[in-house]
């Protein structure tokens, strides 16, 4: 059986901001849902898509469901170091998995990708 590379959506919108974050992540969970391996980038301000209160983002709600469905899949967040804020008690994944990634270490993703959605 050939492996088959990941589809990497990564996230740089502001989900304070933008309804574009949320419909990433939507699109993230439909990538998966179609049983093709999806691997999530968290760049910039797209940090607070972990943000423990959603209610300060666009779409909150949603987005809050689709974090609890993306953990439920076993698929983590890898998170641009640069951004995970100084004081990491005001960010929650709420027991979903992340994984710190160096700028080189996202390129790596990027390259090691099937194709590349980014928002």
């Amino acid at each position: 059986m050939e492996e088959t590379l990941p589809v990497l959506v990564l996230i740089s919108e502001d989900p304070r901001t933008s309804h574009r974050a949320n419909e990433a992540l939507r699109i993230a969970l439909g990538v998966a849902a179609g049983e093709n391996e999806v691997t999530v980038v968290l760049t910039g301000l797209a940090i607070h898509l972990l943000d423990a209160e959603t209610d300060d983002l666009v779409d909150g709600d949603d987005i809050a469901k689709y974090r609890a469905t993306l953990a439920k899949l076993g698929i983590p967040f890898h998170i641009e170091r640069a951004a995970i804020p100084a004081d990491a008690r005001e960010w929650n994944a709420e027991g979903h998995a992340t994984i710190p990634v160096s700028r080189e270490e996202v390129a790596g993703l990027i390259a090691g990708s099937r194709r590349c959605l980014m928002f």
